[in-house]
């Protein structure tokens, strides 16, 4: 299992940045999955990805400071993703926190790993150029 967090500055404020952040638009921003189906539960936001055969599903639960997200099913054995908005010099800093783990040797962890943080990092700069 590994740890990967990336960091990205806003210059807009942390209550517009956080009604932009939505599953979907989260999804979209990561660049490796196509929106298939959102669907709102008691439990939160439940939305199925996919691309070339692969599907997985996610929860996400609002916050009152961002997003926290994991796949429910899905290839991995784990991938749980926090992104946090907090005031930042008259704006607002983005942080995404991501576990992840493959279930297989360590070094398919830490492939997973990289490719998470450049999905991350990704989905950050995406998203700040939306608010």
């Amino acid at each position: 299992m590994r740890d990967v967090e990336v960091t990205r500055f806003v210059a807009s404020s942390p209550p517009e940045v956080r009604r932009s952040l939505t599953p979907t638009a989260v999804v979209d921003a990561e660049g490796s999955f196509d929106v298939r189906e959102v669907t709102e539960t008691d439990d939160g936001t439940v939305l199925t990805a996919g691309r070339m055969g692969m599907e997985l599903t996610f929860r996400f639960e609002e916050r009152d400071d961002g997003l926290v997200y994991e796949q429910v099913e899905g290839p991995l054995s784990t991938l749980e993703t926090t992104i946090t908005v907090r005031p930042k010099n008259e704006g607002a800093e983005l942080v995404a926190r991501s576990t992840v783990a493959v279930g297989g040797p360590d070094v398919v962890d830490r492939l997973a790993a990289w490719k998470r943080r450049g999905e991350l990092e990704r989905g950050l700069l995406v998203l700040s150029k939306r608010v």
